[in-house]
């Protein structure tokens, strides 16, 4: 089912997918990962595969859901909705024919936007000509440090309606980003028992970074043991920058 989402960027989360493999720094702490094993451990369908221990875990490895595809044509409202809070639909465990099944609900649901999240952008470049492209879907990619810069180079090469960096956790300074084809950029801190973490001046420098190429610019949390323990202020203010002209809607 999807939920209502408590992320301050959407409003409803779509797991078509569930399970995933740490790839980067950003997956470090990964809280899908330790929500995925409470889930097992409560009896939840979507959550009986395991991992591998090296790299995912208990009621996290890789899963398609096809009954999941039918969610969103229930919703009667218009929705912001990210898909996979709990996965990543470009994971190399994904069939290339699901993957053109989640883009055909999302071409069939216009009344929606949909944002999706990857951190495996050489296979999003690389199936990008061979998906039929809905005009409703933002696609982003996971830049949490300067080690993988390339994703956005990746990201540019996408025909997506709005192309998004989602520089959290940010761990580390971004300095002098191409921000070139980028519709939108996400930062915040890390949370968590063991929560790395953020300095001001990295999240003040892409923020200033952003306003000089005219790029929205959305702070989600100063992060801590909470998601929220931190707050989200930044310089004195929140920064809720959306792409225009789509804006969320208020269910």
């Amino acid at each position: 089912m999807s939920s209502q989402s408590s992320i301050e960027w959407t409003e409803t989360t779509w797991n078509p997918t569930t399970g995933c493999d740490r790839v980067s720094a950003g997956c470090d702490h990964c809280y899908a990962l330790t929500l995925a094993k409470r889930l097992k451990a409560m009896g939840s369908d979507k959550y009986q595969t395991d991992g591998d221990p090296r790299t995912s875990g208990p009621g996290f490895g890789v899963a398609t859901h096809v009954t999941a595809l039918a969610e969103p044509f229930r919703w009667r409202a218009p929705r912001l909705v990210f898909v996979n809070s709990m996965s990543d639909l470009f994971h190399a465990r994904v069939p290339v024919e699901f993957i053109r099944r989640v883009f055909a609900v999302m071409e069939q649901t216009p009344q929606h936007t949909y944002q999706l999240l990857t951190k495996r952008s050489r296979r999003l470049r690389r199936l990008a000509s061979s998906l039929e492209w809905p005009s409703n879907l933002w696609v982003g990619v996971s830049v949490e440090n300067d080690r993988v810069l390339d994703r956005i180079d990746d990201l540019r090469a996408v025909p997506a309606a709005v192309r998004f960096l989602s520089c959290e956790p940010l761990l580390g300074p971004l300095r002098q980003l191409e921000l070139g084809g980028i519709g939108w950029v996400i930062a915040g801190g890390e949370s968590g028992a063991a929560a790395r973490s953020v300095e001001a001046d990295w999240l003040r420098d892409l923020r200033d970074q952003c306003q000089l190429a005219n790029v929205p610019f959305f702070f989600k949390q100063w992060g801590g043991r909470t998601p929220k323990a931190g707050g989200r202020l930044l310089d004195g203010r929140e920064w809720n920058e959306y792409p225009q002209p789509c804006q969320p809607v208020v269910i």
